[in-house]
């Protein structure tokens, strides 16, 4: 069931009610006796300093997840379809586009790979490739159409880098496997057709797939490539 497997992914940050709760379990009481702080030993978990630690948007975005998917227990499937975006005053082009793109890449129509370039809560530039679709399944958009939230990359995603502490890491997802070692460049092989998406700027985004460059005041660099699923 689809909703157990993300709960099991999520569940490792629903028992923690806030992000300082979730750094403080990293927390030994050896460090607290050397340190004599707590905030001091907690910033010291949230750097890397004491192992590989979620950041505060991936906790956010893991909480999010499964607070979603624990709602969408209570839903049929029968039911209407009810999109994040319906109803809010969107301002921004990245989130208009969004809404644009919601009830297809919900419904299966379409498959939308987003970049984002910009800096995280610690000041660090980060830039990556969220496949939305399966961001949709897994999150409650609404914060982020409200405004409430920012959507940014994390480790989790199809791929993810920190410019500033090196940090790299790809995933395949449900709909896109990832080539990274491809001569042409990073590359997103779609799990239903087959095709290739291209995300190189030079290129051609690869059949059935369109890519739009857009300006936002919420990020630095944003570029959205939609891949169309044709259906036989």
């Amino acid at each position: 069931m689809e909703y157990s497997t993300a709960a099991r992914v999520n569940d490792s940050v629903t028992q923690f009610k806030v992000y300082e709760d979730y750094l403080d379990s990293k927390v030994k009481p050896m460090d607290l006796f050397y340190l004599k702080s707590r905030e001091l030993a907690r910033k010291l978990v949230e750097h890397g300093h004491k192992g590989t630690v979620l950041s505060r948007e991936e906790f956010e975005e893991k909480k999010a997840a499964a607070q979603a998917a624990k709602s969408n227990t209570f839903y049929s499937r029968s039911r209407p379809m009810t999109l994040a975006s319906a109803g809010k005053e969107l301002k921004d082009n990245f989130l208009k586009a969004l809404a644009e793109r919601e009830e297809a890449n919900r419904s299966g129509k379409m498959t939308s790979v987003i970049f984002i370039r910009d800096h995280n809560t610690l000041g660090q530039e980060v830039s990556g490739y969220i496949d939305y679709a399966h961001r949709l399944k897994t999150q409650d958009f609404e914060p982020y159409f409200s405004g409430k939230m920012r959507l940014m990359p994390g480790r989790s995603d199809l791929c993810y880098y920190n410019w500033k502490t090196q940090v790299s890491t790809s995933n395949s997802s449900p709909n896109f496997e990832v080539i990274y070692d491809d001569p042409n460049g990073l590359l997103f092989k779609n799990k239903r057709d087959k095709k290739i998406l291209n995300v190189d700027p030079m290129s051609g985004p690869g059949e059935d797939s369109n890519r739009t460059f857009l300006q936002s005041d919420l990020y630095i660099h944003v570029v959205i490539y939609d891949h169309n699923i044709r259906t036989v």
